[in-house]
């Protein structure tokens, strides 16, 4: 049965209950032939007798009516407030009704649904952490296998290609005299194909297993990896280096910006030089990687290039811009630039 129903039948009741009193209090009170004036009194051809229980009735339906819908209207809202909970849907706090049962049952809703939120919190935060353990362990277990790789391609290829081109070379010397121009020409283009897939194979060996800075500063690993690079490729490599005091995350995107770019010039831009410079000025740290190279369209290939798009991202991850310039023929320049942001440590 519904409140309103409820709430009549209650206020009809009470009304026919008070009409049988009042009537026994009156006939006790009066004798029969008073009421014969309620009996011969007519309104519109009816007793006046007949519309004492009617009027009653009445009043009892109106007063259950009235009653009953200002009741109605706030159970409709707790009924509101319990869809909208069940929808996930957020709850006003601060709602007040006029009863005070109804606003127990309010807040009482409003506490449930704090309990729902901190355990949906709980739940999603161990969702996260195992999400990300996972990642860390398919990290983990992918940089042990492009470490294995890098080793095996190491001790085996990269060593027959040294001695391929150690052999290249001791045969274009001995054949110098006695080869036919066309045999030295295509002696020639052999050696410089093994050469080629030596520095291909240096710049693989960068990207399986880069160099970290493992406690160094930027500028100690940067120095280290342009001095092993410089003694084992046919290149001239200068570099202009300041000590900067960086966070170890920019430290660390900066120096896979530059081993990414090094990796890059050394399979694609056939450069006879290379030149890196790492500096700070007017409150930004400067990392430029020139090189002599064929070039390439920067428009096009930053469409399609892996290793740009890793760069660009690292950028942008310490808040820093990218920018890459290459002309064909004439080479190529890479700059990076980053805010140096003064902490609250700092400002302190």
């Amino acid at each position: 049965m519904s409140i309103l129903k409820r709430q009549v039948l209650h206020n009809l009741i009470i009304s026919i209950v008070l009409l049988i009193v009042f009537t026994a209090i009156f006939a006790f009170i009066f004798p029969l032939p008073d009421w014969q004036f309620f009996i011969k009194k007519e309104i519109m051809d009816i007793p006046l007798i007949v519309y004492i229980p009617f009027l009653t009735i009445l009043i009892g339906i109106s007063g259950g009516v009235w009653a009953s819908l200002p009741l109605r209207r706030r159970l409709n809202e707790i009924q509101s407030g319990v869809l909208d909970l069940e929808q996930g849907r957020i709850l006003d706090s601060h709602k007040i009704f006029n009863l005070a049962e109804l606003n127990g049952v309010w807040n009482g809703l409003v506490k449930v649904q704090e309990q729902i939120n901190r355990r949906t919190k709980q739940s999603q935060k161990l969702v996260n952490e195992k999400a990300e353990e996972q990642e860390k362990r398919i990290q983990e277990i992918v940089s042990q296998e492009r470490n294995r790789l890098a080793r095996e391609l190491h001790d085996s290829v990269s060593q027959q290609l040294f001695a391929a081109s150690m052999m290249m070379s001791a045969i274009n010397e001995s054949k110098k005299e006695e080869a036919s121009p066309n045999e030295t020409k295509q002696l020639k283009i052999v050696e410089e194909m093994i050469h080629q897939s030596q520095l291909e194979m240096r710049a693989l060996l960068l990207h399986l297993r880069p160099v970290a800075l493992k406690g160094k500063t930027l500028k100690e690993g940067i120095q280290e990896l342009l001095v092993e690079l410089s003694n084992k490729v046919p290149m001239e490599v200068d570099w202009k280096v300041e000590e900067i005091d960086l966070d170890k995350g920019i430290e660390d995107h900066l120096f896979r910006i530059l081993q990414e770019s090094v990796s890059n010039t050394l399979r694609h831009s056939k450069a006879s030089s290379l030149e890196v410079l790492l500096i700070k000025r007017d409150s930004l740290v400067i990392l430029r990687v020139m090189d002599d190279g064929i070039g390439f369209d920067s428009e096009i290939e930053k469409t399609g290039s892996y290793g740009l798009q890793n760069m660009q991202e690292r950028a942008l991850e310490i808040g820093g811009s990218f920018k890459i310039v290459s002309v064909p023929s004439k080479g190529t320049r890479l700059e990076v630039k980053v805010p140096m942001v003064e902490t609250e440590g700092d400002e302190e």
